[in-house]
């Protein structure tokens, strides 16, 4: 995929694809530069080639081999779904802090529900670009605090007339699978269309999966003019087991005697999205484009909470929530010389017009309780430039301008069953951000660079937030009424680095610190969320790859994540759910020309505390590592691979619960140990 394909990349100019291992760099051209990305970013890229070889599961676990990267999963690990890609250290709102992008537009929506990658299909991904740090806060606007990863999909263009590919597999806990991709071309026009579908029951109880997604493009290029429609959909329904109980002081500890049993074995989330995005991009004159996209995004989700057992809550309820975004991305590519300079220039404004409907009662047919109506526009205009200062020297900068308008409303009916609280405060709220950018890289010869950069970003708090902010009873337990009301949550960074590139061996390296104000946080106990007080990250993000030979190569990673609390009662505590280290390595060895490929990675992280536990009292979350090994091959237009993750048989868990009241008393979400699946299938 060309950067100017699909006419919806929205990159510094001269971004370009890299072979990278999570190391990406290779000198381009023109600008001689190590790495085209943001200027002053730390930038990885993870290939198609990668994602083919690589025997994890799913694209998550793929992401978590780079330096920086951490994940936590609630529901079993199955094929990734809700499995949550943490950015330097974010925890439990990992998601609300990683904006994903699909083709350079964003797609993280207002809801709390972040977007679940297992829903794009793998097949269909051309590479995956990973930005750490906030710095693309000013191309991409608000929950760029973490970082940025860009998924990349391909479109066929280019290929035979028409191009067919099958797969098939099966594996652990009845899990069964299949994939189909097309694509066809004629003159100027292209189209492709990728699908999967999964099914299984999981590695817990009421954990089953049943998921449908698939993607289509249609694509039209001429020299002055390319023009695409993407149109895509995804089912899914999904059991939640909830958490295992430990207990020391009554003598429970449910991850020992009934890892795979469910606390709650009738919930569950169903959810079905439907999306349409279209463009052109259009050639102005040599060296500018204008580039014109927008669309449409629909989602929809059904939820039933039913209590544990063997006694049911009293506080049942089901949640049925539509939301539907609108979008307009118009904006300019200018690239030429000023005062003799290479300049490139990215400038547009963005429209985003969301509407969250949400029906909740007490069960499904039941009257609402409350019906939430919460309505959120934003609009902005921003620059970003790029200056070859010097053949040797690059400098960045750029700022954002984003206006987001909100209006918010609970209709709370006494009489409905269930009902025992009250009515939320209703808000209209207009609020001005800003984010920037500064970056610079410099050369010192071929082999060795140096970058370095400062940003701002702010992220607003999600509808889901607003509804459950504020507490639901004061100490007497008479109703409080909500308020929607939390504060923008900001972030402050600088980061530094050096990149390597000698032959065949690659490294990056940077160290970075970012202050937070009000970052926002739920309350797992008391289920509201609170701005927190002033936190504090920092560490170091390292990477490199050696190209041991033609059949072999070397890769790896580690990273040092700090996430403190500045100030307030927990001022030098550590933040929940953040590994101090993580580190990753992985072998690709190709034994018998494509006939045989041995692919094996392992990825360790330390402990972290439980979320819940900013007093840092209650036990540690602990230290684990998993090693995943994968056997594949080719023969003429058919491919096979056996792969077997969790070799060692790890029975971890990377996210928890610590109870306010008991210590040592906490809920646990145990993943699967040891488990294998096979595929098989062909291409014509």
């Amino acid at each position: 995929m060309n950067d100017g394909e699909q006419g919806s990349r929205r990159v510094v100019p001269n971004a370009s694809p890299t072979s990278s291992s999570n190391v990406s760099p290779t000198n381009d051209a023109t600008a001689v530069r190590q790495f085209n990305g943001i200027v002053g970013a730390s930038t990885s890229v993870i290939t198609a080639a990668d994602i083919a070889r690589s025997p994890a599961q799913t694209v998550q676990e793929i992401i978590a081999q780079t330096p920086g990267v951490q994940l936590s999963s609630l529901f079993g690990g199955v094929n990734g779904v809700g499995s949550a890609v943490d950015l330097r250290g974010f925890g439990v709102f990992a998601t609300a802090n990683t904006l994903l992008l699909i083709n350079g537009r964003r797609v993280n929506d207002i809801d709390n529900q972040g977007v679940d990658i297992s829903t794009i299909p793998r097949d269909s991904i051309e590479r995956i670009e990973i930005t750490l740090g906030n710095s693309g806060a000013v191309l991409y606007g608000d929950n760029v605090i973490g970082g940025v990863i860009n998924i990349v999909t391909k479109t066929g263009a280019g290929g035979p007339p028409v191009a067919m590919r099958f797969e098939a597999g099966a594996g652990s806990f009845n899990q069964r699978l299949g994939s189909v991709s097309t694509a066809a071309n004629a003159g100027p026009w292209s189209a492709s269309f990728f699908g999967n579908a999964i099914q299984s029951d999981g590695y817990r109880v009421n954990n089953a999966l049943d998921q449908r997604n698939g993607i289509g493009n249609v694509n039209y290029s001429s020299p002055d003019l390319t023009a695409f429609l993407t149109l895509s959909g995804d089912g899914q329904t999904l059991g939640l087991p909830g958490g295992r109980l430990v207990d020391p002081s009554i003598g429970i500890n449910q991850l020992v005697t009934n890892r795979q049993g469910a606390a709650t074995p009738f919930d569950y989330a169903n959810k079905q999205g439907a999306n349409a995005t279209a463009g052109f991009t259009r050639t102005l004159w040599n060296g500018a484009e204008l580039i014109v996209d927008g669309g449409v995004r629909n989602k929809k989700q059904q939820s039933g909470f039913f209590g544990a057992v063997p006694i049911p809550s009293f506080s049942s309820s089901y949640v049925d929530t539509t939301l539907q975004t609108w979008s307009l991305t118009p904006r300019l590519s200018i690239k030429n010389l000023v005062f003799g300079v290479p300049s490139t220039v990215l400038t547009g404004v963005d429209y985003y017009d969301a509407i969250y409907h949400s029906n909740r009662s007490e069960f499904n047919g039941f009257s609402p309780i409350h019906v939430y109506d919460l309505s959120q526009q934003t609009l902005a205009g921003y620059w970003q430039q790029t200056i070859g200062l010097l053949p040797t020297t690059d400098f960045a900068y750029g700022g954002r301008i984003q206006n987001t308008s909100l209006t918010a409303r609970d209709r709370f009916d006494p009489t409905a069953p269930g009902a025992f609280d009250t009515q939320a405060i209703p808000l209209d709220s207009n609020e001005t951000q800003y984010a920037l950018h500064l970056g610079f890289e410099h050369r010192l010869n071929e082999v060795f660079s140096v970058f370095g950069r400062a940003a701002r970003a702010f992220r607003t708090p999600t509808v889901d937030e607003r509804v459950s902010s504020g507490p639901a009873f004061d100490a007497f337990f008479n109703p409080i009424p909500g308020n929607f009301t939390l504060k923008t949550q900001t972030s402050h960074d600088v980061e530094g680095g050096f990149r390597v590139k000698a032959g065949t061996f690659q490294m990056q390296s940077s160290i970075y610190n970012m202050d937070l104000v009000n970052e926002i946080h739920f309350d797992p106990v008391n289920f509201f969320n609170v701005n927190l007080d002033p936190t504090h990250r920092y560490g170091s993000d390292n990477s490199a790859s050696l190209r041991v030979s033609d059949t072999v190569l070397l890769r790896g990673g580690v990273a040092y994540t700090r996430a403190v609390f500045r100030e307030g009662p927990f001022a030098g505590n550590n933040v929940p759910l953040v590994s101090r280290y993580t580190a990753s390595a992985g072998v690709t060895w190709n034994v018998w020309q494509k006939y045989l490929m041995v692919d094996a990675t392992v990825r360790y992280w330390s402990s972290r505390y439980m979320d819940n536990d900013q007093r840092n009292t209650q036990p540690l979350i602990p230290a684990d590592a998993t090693l995943d090994f994968k056997l594949s091959g080719e023969y003429d237009r058919f491919f096979w691979s056996l792969s077997v993750n969790n070799v060692l048989n790890a029975l971890y868990y990377d996210y928890a619960v610590a109870s306010t009241f008991t210590d040592g008393r906490f809920n646990a979400y145990p993943l699967p140990g040891r488990s294998f699946i096979v595929k098989a299938g062909a291409t014509f």
